[in-house]
């Protein structure tokens, strides 16, 4: 899988938490888990669209498909 997300957002993202300083191990770790988990949501989210007879993913079919995982 391609990446995705940019470091620098990963990084502040880390830094909120509390981190004084980030390692690029960690911010690329955390990138991948990141990715990781929104793809199996968006997939998720694109079986429930496409249930309800839609081609547009909705805020709600993101919000069911986080409960169902």
């Amino acid at each position: 899988m391609a990446k995705v997300i940019p470091f620098a957002p990963i990084e502040r993202l880390i830094r909120t938490a509390g981190a004084p300083r980030v390692s690029e191990g960690a911010g690329i770790a955390l990138t991948e888990i990141l990715e990781d988990y929104g793809l199996g949501i968006s997939k998720e989210a694109i079986k429930l669209a496409e249930h309800a007879g839609r081609k547009t993913i909705k805020a709600e079919d993101i919000k069911l498909a986080k409960e169902m995982l």
